[in-house]
């Protein structure tokens, strides 16, 4: 196999975790209205109605469905979450089994995203990392934008701590859609999940698209030059290439929100590359580490570094003429803008912070 194309574009607050909204009863419902809800769910207990007025009042159930004594409104609250829970869980299977469920043109499945392997993924993020989160305000609450961050980390996993951020602590709880390289998507196992994640090839088609669908789309040009550069040059941007993800941006119209990521750089710490097995299995590279490959799969194991994830200013590009996106000095000069802030950031953030691991 040829080696792996580069990307083709040229080469604080807490997170609340989101459940779904509550509808507030009427201060005039019926004492039984939460009860009727309850009973509408699938698969929920039949609840009598004289049980559902105040908690310990006479006619409350007897024998083993009571609630125990002292229980009070809490112990029914909780059984009414587990059943909320249970039934929406049952009816996700259901929905899956009988694919009643949406999938857009780019293998983009949003429930299955949300649902679960966002759930897979906020251990990591947020106990192993302890990815703290900064100015996820400059993303735009709604229509296309642009994120440009920094790549690292021998393993690609800071695009998807970005994505968990953007998805988990933007106030509008947007969607991050990531360009992938050429490699994502012949890797079985991982193409699929790649594109029911929201990733799509990273090439100017597919991404305007996107942008032009109002979707907060992420790149990152330094692509493999960034995430397997030695442990030598980390923190050092690597070429972001003639401009590519710019001239896109211009032909949208939607604005470039530069995004520092700090503390991928120190997962796996790269101090050589095997480039002779690189080559034989078509790889851009075969890391070593100081854990692998001399602890075998153990070895594989990412250092539980601190992250930081800040996206700076957005760059507006509406005002620029359709022929803007053909200007090379323009592009360039935008390009370097976008990679100067985000540099300029890495320093700052690398300055702030106290150690690698806390």
């Amino acid at each position: 196999m040829a080696d792996a194309k580069v990307i083709p574009f040229d080469d604080d607050r807490s997170r609340a975790r989101r459940r779904p909204a509550r509808t507030e009863e009427p201060s005039d419902a019926g004492p039984g209205a939460g009860a009727a809800a309850v009973r509408a769910l699938p698969g929920a207990r039949e609840v009598p109605e004289e049980a559902s007025v105040g908690s310990g009042a006479a006619g409350a159930p007897e024998g083993p469905a009571a609630a125990p004594e002292g229980g009070g409104e809490g112990a029914g609250a909780g059984r009414g979450g587990w059943e909320r829970r249970l039934a929406g869980g049952l009816a996700f299977l259901r929905r899956r089994v009988t694919g009643e469920y949406e999938v857009d043109e780019f293998g983009y499945d949003a429930e299955l995203t949300d649902q679960v392997l966002m759930s897979l993924l906020r251990p990591l993020y947020e106990k192993y990392f302890r990815v703290e989160v900064k100015g996820v305000e400059n993303i735009p609450e709604k229509g296309g934008a642009l994120i440009v961050a920094n790549h690292s980390g021998t393993v690609p996993l800071d695009g998807l701590m970005m994505q968990v951020a953007v998805h988990d602590h933007h106030p509008a709880g947007r969607h991050l859609r990531l360009l992938a390289a050429d490699l994502v998507f012949v890797l079985p196992v991982v193409n699929e999940l790649a594109r029911k994640a929201g990733h799509t090839l990273a090439c100017a088609e597919d991404a305007e698209r996107l942008l032009r669908a109002g979707e907060v789309v992420g790149v990152m040009p330094e692509g493999f030059k960034g995430i397997g550069k030695p442990f030598s040059e980390r923190y050092k941007l690597q070429r972001f290439g003639r401009g590519g993800f710019v001239s896109t941006a211009l032909r949208a119209g939607v604005p470039i929100v530069p995004c520092s990521i700090v503390g991928a750089e120190e997962i796996y710490p790269m101090i050589g590359n095997a480039k002779t097995l690189a080559r034989l299995l078509g790889l851009p590279y075969v890391p070593v580490t100081p854990t692998f490959p001399w602890l075998g799969p153990l070895g594989m194991l990412p250092l539980p570094t601190k992250w930081t994830i800040q996206f700076g200013e957005p760059i507006p590009t509406d005002a620029y003429p359709p022929e803007a996106a053909e200007d090379p000095m323009l592009m360039f000069n935008l390009t370097d803008q976008v990679r100067e802030q985000i540099q300029h950031t890495l320093y700052k953030l690398l300055v702030q912070r106290r150690s690698v691991f806390f």
